[in-house]
This record gives C-alpha cells, structure tokens and sequence, in this order.
C-alpha cells in the first residue's frame, strides 16, 4: 500500500511515525512535507496533490477542512481509499467530494506516533477492515455512530493534552514537596502507566480500583477529598462541555 499525505502537520506526522514507513507528502508550501520524508523516507512533492493522487492508492487527507472542496477537484477522478481526519467533516461530504473513491473518516490521537494511540473510525466508513488494520497498527481502534465522534474525540482526541497537564501539575507538586524534577517525573508517569493498567485489569472498575487504595481516614482519601474539594470532577465535565462548542 503506498500512502500519500495531504498535509504533513502534527496529526500527519505522528501518524506517519507510528507507521513507520516511506510515504508521498504535500504541503500548503510550508516544507514540513520534505522535513517528514527526510526523517522517515519517501517523496515530498511539494504542493503537487495531483501527482500525489495519480500515484497513491490511499489518501490521507490532513489538510485544513475548509479546503475539502479545493483539495478534491485537484485529486479529480481518485478511486482508491480517502481517509479524512478533517474535524467536522462528514461522511456525506467526503463522498460529495470523491463521488470514485471509498471514503473513512477517523479521529486518531497524536499517541498513535508511538504506537499507543486512540482512533474512532465513524461508522459506515467504507472498507471497513482495512481502516481498521491501517489504525490498528497504531494503537486502539473504536468505531462509534458519526454523532458520537464529538463526545469521543471530547475524551481521546484531546486527551494527551489533558493528562500531560495533569502530569505537569502533579509533578510541580512533587518538586514543591521536595522531590528532584527528574524523581517527580519518573514517579508521576510510571504511577499514570501503571494505574491505567490497574484499571483496565478490574474490567475497567474505576470504583474498586480506588478502594482498594484508600483505606477510611487515611493519606488517599484525604488527597482524593482535596482533588474533589478543588473541582477536579467538576472541570473535566466543564471540559467536555468546552470541546463540543462550536466556535
């Protein structure tokens, strides 16, 4: 499979990372396109989306959603696979652009650049079993309905910017207890891998993980009352509501 991407941004690249293999890249002139296929082999075609749809059999297309409309005419008669991971960019709108094409559209997180990322594959994509094996290989795959890929992307999508914030704030709060920098880090991401692994080991029992940790009184559960006390709770629901705004 020889994939070609439009638009070498953040989410192009860590994709193409976690992929690990050559690739064709365009850009809008920006040169993040050669930047990536010097890093990790293939052509960069500078902004020449037509060439790269005459020699692609999958497209992935990373470009502004905006210029869905412009994008598709200079890919004009593809008929290969289209994978969008445009933000607000429908199925209908996708097959209204490439009439020839099987279209997919997937909200990936930026963790698929090593290979431990999220991605919702929106239901009734086309060619199912090969988007999936393509995300597969860089992490967790979950198909949901299209008008769940807003709440779904509310918690994966984002959710590498949260937990590293949280991270960040957890581990200041080590070093103001007395902990080297590198100590506090080490302690915070290794305790993050691990209770996730807790978690998920209990069938995902969020409930029973935190009781066997906190004993009535004691060093967790007055933590956990302070987190509470301090709107933790609160400001992810608050969160969640921010993400499916519209601008």
């Amino acid at each position: 499979m020889l994939l070609g991407l439009i638009g070498s941004g953040n989410m192009a690249g860590a994709l193409a990372r976690g992929w690990g293999e050559p690739v064709l890249a365009t850009d809008s002139g920006s040169g993040r396109a050669a930047a990536l296929v010097a890093e990790l082999g293939g052509e960069s075609l500078g902004t020449d989306v037509a060439t790269l749809g005459s020699r692609a059999d999958t497209v992935l297309l990373a470009h502004k959603p905006y210029q869905l409309a412009s994008v598709a005419e200079q890919l004009s008669g593809f008929s290969g696979l289209v994978v969008s991971v445009l933000g607000g960019v429908t199925l209908d709108a996708l097959r209204t652009a490439y009439p020839q094409a099987s279209v997919a559209a997937v909200m990936p997180n930026t963790a698929v650049e090593v290979r431990r990322g999220v991605s919702l594959v929106a239901e009734g994509s086309d060619e199912p079993e090969r988007v999936n094996q393509l995300f597969g290989r860089v992490g967790s795959v979950m198909t949901l309905p299209e008008t769940a890929l807003g709440a779904g992307t509310g918690i994966s999508g984002v959710g590498p910017a949260y937990v590293a914030l949280f991270a960040e704030a957890w581990i200041d709060a080590g070093v103001r207890a007395g902990l080297k920098p590198e100590q506090a880090s080490a302690l915070v991401l290794d305790t993050v891998n691990g209770a996730a692994e807790l978690i998920r080991a209990h069938g995902g029992d969020t409930l029973a993980v935190r009781r066997s940790v906190t004993s009535p009184g004691g060093t967790t559960a007055r933590g956990l009352r302070a987190l509470t006390d301090a709107g933790l709770p609160a400001a992810l629901h608050a969160a969640m509501d921010a993400t499916r705004r519209t601008a």
